[in-house]
């Protein structure tokens, strides 16, 4: 069975104790014609949904309104919000312009991810006692934890100061929970991925299991992690397994694409280059009734960032883009950055061009620059044939890691220079045809930039390394502040959760 074909709703009906929150509307739940979680897990199969169950809240990246990647992309100097004004989406808006507080963050990016936790640690605990071969317990388990561990790091990179729940927690007790240490957090995560990495394949079969985590991906993630963690030289060995030779072909198999644009080509899923990619499909028939409640499985991206009302002229040669809602739109700075760089065409639409060429017009969003990101908008040719409504239906799926940037990675843990890092470097750069320069840590900052741009890091990496403040000085960043998320309202009601500093 395919990973990426099964049906993510079987789980909504299992688990009655869905912890998206601490608000008790979440915690009163009667289990009618349900599952009740003590009696289920009795056999292989019930483990694998209850593991698929998990792997679903990967989709936070790229599913519903509220997801990863248009979020994370606003928030940074290469984007503003966008959209059809500026209220329209108050959390994306109010994070990108740095007015954002409790009552405005969505609450999902905090009750999505400690829902997979809660998911990770049932299953955990059932495990040992579900009859099975021992090679899929052993297996079943280091994915739980490898999960476990991506939502807590995507947990601490935004809120910084968050509860740490490594075992199922009883009812009564979710109100007295209190937060950890950082650096207990980091711990766990450290913890979990290398206890996982050794009990799973290199290499998935992209037949059959596309979309599980390999041993190879565990690493690219742990790598990632020990670097956010200032852990150089644990980031650099765990990086380089997966990179192998500059250029080359990796033991995992893990391969630049020739040909950057390909990257984007909504068929070349599973590809060498990607290391972690969350997968989006047309089979849940989204619609409207249903879109971003976790049933849908649609990528919302797609959607978001597309062109208002865009229409082509009769003759032009402008790509026949699906109209959409005109978020994460660039910025002026960023295009003055990129507008000369091979990676142009494939990163950024230019639709000042075509529609000052008069070849297309469209509805100008808020804040727009006439700069569109091209890796995510749709022609009208993938668009769903099948059930659900067209725009919430695409099925671009989405690299959470890919062999980019760990090259980059690997090359930023080793200081930003010697023999090596310059080779990493060298290879994201030949490829796009691009010539050599001398490697630096502000070298390989400027090339993350520009080769993963759109993709939801750029926030991320200005707050590791400390340039947020001055490059977000404009959108109104406040340091001491800013470099974490508010945590939502409702998770402190009645809770013994502290609001992060200066919110």
């Amino acid at each position: 069975m395919k990973l990426r074909n099964i049906n993510y709703l079987v789980f909504g009906s299992i688990m009655v104790l869905a912890f998206t929150s601490c608000s008790k509307e979440y915690l009163d739940v009667e289990p009618k014609g349900t599952y009740l979680e003590e009696n289920y897990y009795s056999n292989e199969t019930q483990a694998y949904s209850g593991l698929i169950a998990i792997y679903d809240v990967l989709g936070k990246e790229s599913r519903g309104f509220e997801n990863m990647v248009t979020m994370m992309n606003a928030g940074s100097d290469d984007h503003y919000a966008g959209g059809g004004g500026p209220d329209d989406g108050a959390g994306i808006h109010a994070f990108s312009n740095y007015s954002i507080t409790a009552s405005t963050i969505p609450a999902s990016y905090w009750g999505d991810y400690y829902q997979g936790i809660f998911r990770a640690n049932v299953l955990l605990s059932k495990l040992p006692d579900i009859p099975m071969g021992d090679a899929n317990r052993a297996r079943f388990t280091a994915e739980a934890k490898a999960l476990r561990g991506y939502f807590y790091f995507q947990l601490v990179r935004m809120f910084g100061n968050i509860p740490l729940i490594v075992d199922p927690l009883p009812t009564a007790d979710i109100y007295n929970v209190e937060q950890a240490s950082k650096e207990a957090v980091y711990a766990q995560i450290e913890t979990d991925l290398e206890d996982a990495k050794n009990s799973l394949p290199d290499m998935v079969n992209l037949t059959t299991e596309a979309g599980r985590f390999s041993k190879g991906a565990v690493q690219a993630l742990l790598g990632k992690v020990y670097l956010y963690d200032g852990k150089n030289a644990q980031a650099a060995d765990e990086l380089a397994e997966v990179n192998g030779t500059p250029g080359g072909t990796s033991k995992y198999g893990y391969r630049l694409l020739d040909n950057f644009a390909d990257l984007w080509d909504f068929q070349n899923t599973f590809n060498s280059e990607s290391i972690l990619e969350t997968t989006n499909t047309n089979q849940s028939n989204a619609d409207w009734g249903f879109w971003g409640s976790g049933a849908d499985e649609g990528n919302s991206i797609n959607i978001m960032v597309g062109p208002r009302s865009y229409v082509r002229s009769s003759g032009s040669t402008a790509p026949d883009f699906a109209p959409g809602w005109s978020f994460n739109v660039f910025t002026q700075s960023f295009y003055d950055l990129i507008k000369d760089d091979p990676r142009f065409d494939a990163t950024v639409a230019d639709l000042k061009a075509y529609e000052e060429a008069d070849e297309i017009e469209y509805l100008h969003g808020d804040q727009d620059t006439g700069y569109y990101l091209r890796k995510f908008m749709p022609l009208n040719s993938d668009a769903t044939t099948g059930g659900g409504v067209k725009e919430l239906n695409y099925q671009q799926h989405v690299y959470m890691i890919r062999l980019a940037d760990t090259y980059l990675l690997e090359a930023e843990a080793l200081g930003g220079s010697g023999a090596r890092a310059q080779a990493l470097l060298d290879a994201v750069r030949a490829r796009v045809g691009l010539p050599s320069v001398p490697v630096s840590t502000q070298a390989i900052w400027n090339e993350r930039r520009l080769e993963l741009a759109g993709e939801g890091h750029r926030w991320f990496d200005l707050i590791r390394t400390g340039n947020a403040a001055t490059a977000l000085a404009n959108k109104g960043f406040t340091a001491g502040k800013n470099e974490v998320l508010p945590i939502p309202l409702r998770e402190m009601e009645n809770t013994l959760i502290v609001q992060n500093p200066n919110y």
